[in-house]
């Protein structure tokens, strides 16, 4: 391991600085967020070792719907077969390695290969094999389609969001999730996600922004900000109310003892039946690492998945689910727009400081930056994440 930091590394000497207590520690390097070698580190060694978020079952609402997304660079594919199941495959074809479908498709019913015409169900079964033994012979000796369907990714679907573990050894699902689902059963109940609806329209938002994934998640694990980034929001939501949440060894973030959006913006929407009447001005934003973000309020919960693109380029989606089948009734029309345009205008304030702080990643005057002590807890929290994750993995590229 050389003792500077180049492109394609970060010396342990540094991950064990980020890893030291919040005052004495230093952030994650520049080149962690500019380097494309590392980029694909995080992919294979990071995120690809435990639970990361994909897409929305929402993308392939209907059974016989497909839609193709890009994790990192590694083309995917995410499918409800006719069963109702979703399914996540590598989009490409077990014949010669083509690039199966470039467009999402409500209708798709099956798979069929551009280059060859081999045909897939969406459950990834290889079903038919055009001239594979001559024209218009279609089978062969010694070939079976049994064994050539489509790579499988493990995944898994929780509150509507499509998670995938692509090394495939990742700890149960169910052990990952755990932890949040008994923090957040205080507020919501045992059964918070029966409560769940989302919308056919206005319910999601998609924002383009120039940074790296972690910066995104960064952000949204602290309040600090607030006053300078968010004056709206700060303004129902105030910095003096917010308090630090170190949830598990993956996930920490934010909450507020005075979250009243509704009363601001005139809104009554319908909320879980089993909160807290003592809590219900409270609301938890959490960070669920790698890259999804999590909000929970009395009246409607959101999810965001965060999407690497590039060192420095990253797709945020968000989902917004209400309370109760009720609550999607026309007569709460005009709640859930207060709703959706306010969260768009907090995501927006966001995109210039995220997209200032990967500009100055840049500078060889970023040595990793410092921490508050007790604004920054959650924040430094996920930068020790990180740089377990890193020094578990190969940091020599």
């Amino acid at each position: 391991m050389t003792s500077s930091i180049t492109q394609n590394t970060i010396p342990l000497t540094q991950l064990d600085a980020v890893a030291k207590p919040i005052g004495q520690a230093v952030g994650m390097p520049g080149t962690a967020y500019t380097s494309e070698a590392l980029f694909h580190f995080e992919r294979d060694q990071l995120l690809g070792l435990t639970w990361s978020g994909l897409a929305f079952a929402s993308e392939v609402a209907a059974n016989g719907s497909l839609a193709p997304v890009d994790f990192m660079g590694l083309p995917l594919i995410v499918t409800r077969d006719l069963n109702g199941h979703i399914n996540v495959f590598h989009n490409v074809c077990s014949h010669r390695g083509m690039t199966l479908v470039k467009e999402a498709n409500p209708l798709a019913r099956g798979i069929r290969c551009p280059y060859h015409s081999w045909y897939y169900d969406l459950s990834g079964s290889l079903k038919s094999t055009p001239s594979i033994g001559g024209v218009r012979i279609n089978e062969v000796a010694g070939f079976s389609c049994e064994n050539n369907g489509l790579k499988r990714v493990r995944c898994h679907v929780w509150m509507g969001i499509v998670f995938i573990n692509l090394s495939g050894d990742a700890p149960d699902f169910t052990d990952f999730i755990t932890p949040l689902e008994n923090r957040w059963s205080q507020f919501s109940g045992a059964g918070f996600l029966d409560e769940l609806h989302v919308p056919e329209q206005g319910a999601v938002i998609e924002i383009d922004v120039q940074c790296n994934w972690k910066l995104a998640v960064e952000n949204y694990c602290e309040s600090y900000h607030l006053p300078s980034v968010h004056p709206t929001l700060n303004t129902y939501s105030p910095l003096d109310q917010h308090y630090n949440i170190v949830a598990a060894e993956n996930m920490s973030g934010q909450g507020s003892y005075v979250y009243n959006l509704s009363d601001i913006a005139g809104t009554e929407l319908p909320r879980f039946p089993h909160w807290p009447e003592e809590k219900m001005s409270h609301a938890e934003y959490i960070s669920l690492y790698p890259n999804v973000l999590l909000g929970l309020q009395p009246d409607h919960v959101f999810a965001m998945i965060v999407q690497p693109q590039a060192p420095g380029q990253s797709v945020e989606k968000l989902q917004l689910y209400y309370i109760g089948a009720q609550s999607l009734d026309e007569s709460y029309g005009g709640c859930r727009s207060a709703v959706l345009k306010s969260w768009q205008q907090v995501f927006s304030e966001d995109i210039f400081a995220v997209e200032g702080m990967q500009n100055a990643r840049r500078s060889s005057g970023f040595t990793g930056g410092v921490f508050s002590p007790v604004m920054d807890v959650s924040s430094h929290h996920f930068h020790q994440w990180l740089a377990q994750c890193y020094k578990t993995g190969t940091v020599r590229l």
